[in-house]
């Protein structure tokens, strides 16, 4: 429970931190007096453009959070066009991990070294999402494959956030 509170009072601090409660209520009829005490509070500047603070805000929080903006950056129907964009950056622009830590994935996962299960393999990503990067590999049987590595500690993660957001579920069915 507490590693629960931990981890809400994190995605708090990232939502305020990019501004996105001004995200939220900016349907909603503010004084500017209420805005100006609220970026002298929370000491932030939230400037740029609103879709870049909720993108920056999803990366920050994490491969969950980077799905759901991918998720909704194809629903152009539900969201405001300048989000939707700058959502889209998530579907093809996450930068890649370390290969060190791919070949160490690989190693704990298949129980021996890439040269030892491959004639050949790609140090260098083919491609980075949120949850996993690929890197090309040749079988010794010739056969070319693409070798799916998910991201260090990605099970972990999200875990505590579908654990996060079952009991933030659950309170809010409450109300």
């Amino acid at each position: 429970m507490i590693l629960k509170f931990l981890r809400l009072l994190k995605i708090l601090r990232v939502a305020t931190k990019y501004g996105l409660d001004e995200i939220a209520i900016s349907g909603l009829k503010v004084p500017r007096t209420a805005k100006l005490i609220d970026t002298v509070i929370f000491w932030r500047d939230i400037s740029a453009p609103r879709g870049k603070r909720l993108r920056m805000a999803l990366e920050e929080l994490g491969p969950i959070f980077v799905k759901f903006g991918q998720v909704l950056s194809t629903r152009r129907d539900l969201m405001p066009t300048d989000i939707a964009d700058e959502l889209a950056r998530l579907q093809d622009r996450v930068p890649p991990f370390d290969s060190d830590l791919a070949i160490a994935q690989i190693t704990r996962s298949l129980g021996a070294h890439p040269e030892q299960l491959f004639a050949s393999f790609e140090r260098t990503p083919v491609a980075s999402a949120s949850i996993a990067q690929v890197h090309f590999a040749v079988l010794k049987d010739g056969k070319e494959v693409a070798v799916k590595v998910l991201r260090p500690g990605m099970k972990k993660s999200i875990d505590e956030d579908v654990a996060l957001m079952h009991l933030a579920a659950g309170l809010t069915s409450r109300w």
